[in-house]
């Protein structure tokens, strides 16, 4: 698999459902330059874990946009199906409500470019990436199939980043907003060591 973090994001222009159902001809990823980005890849539509990430990730959909983050969901399926699953309430398996972005990645490249195709299969693992304001990759995680991602950690995730943006220092294991930080140097271990003991 390769590592996408610290490289530009591979660019896309493809049809988007945006707005809980509107079809759009022009989605591009260089558009949103200037936000952070939290695109996560899905197997499909009309499956089972999959409707439950998207609904997640609708539920934290205000916690992402406090941070100046768009989140943008992908799948191979095509701009028809991702309405139709739209037009589908959630008691039926749907995900009618899910309000942000959902691309057609209907020739596979976007999956293959984020090198998140499963190849025999023909749809994406559950790859996840952040992208800066800048359009770098920051952070990227890929489950398999079966294993539904935790939206809590690619939030704590966003706000790292923007901490160690504004402030220079860096995030420990299990950091979130509040906790203490790193001096990246010998001292500031060593005093983080002494206020955690």
């Amino acid at each position: 698999m390769s590592v996408l973090v610290g490289k530009p994001a591979p660019q896309f222009d493809v049809k988007a459902v945006v707005n809980g159902g509107e079809v759009v001809d022009s989605f591009k990823l260089s558009d949103l330059k200037g936000k952070y980005v939290v695109l996560f890849f899905y197997p499909l539509d009309f499956t089972f874990v999959c409707p439950t990430e998207l609904h997640a990730f609708q539920e934290k959909l205000a916690e992402f946009e406090k941070r100046n983050t768009q989140v943008v969901a992908c799948s191979v399926d095509s701009w028809f199906s991702h309405v139709a699953w739209l037009k589908t309430d959630k008691l039926s398996g749907g995900i009618s409500g899910i309000t942000y972005p959902i691309i057609s990645d209907f020739n596979k490249e976007i999956a293959k470019q984020y090198d998140v195709l499963q190849e025999e299969l023909g749809a994406s693992y559950r790859g996840l990436f952040l992208i800066d304001q800048e359009g770098i990759v920051r952070h990227q995680v890929v489950n398999d199939l079966p294993l539904g991602r935790n939206i809590d950690e690619a939030i704590r995730m966003v706000d790292s980043l923007q901490f160690y943006e504004a402030n220079g220092e860096v995030c420990p294991a299990n950091w979130t907003q509040g906790k203490t930080a790193i001096t990246p140097n010998e001292e500031g271990i060593k005093s983080f060591f002494k206020k955690e003991s």
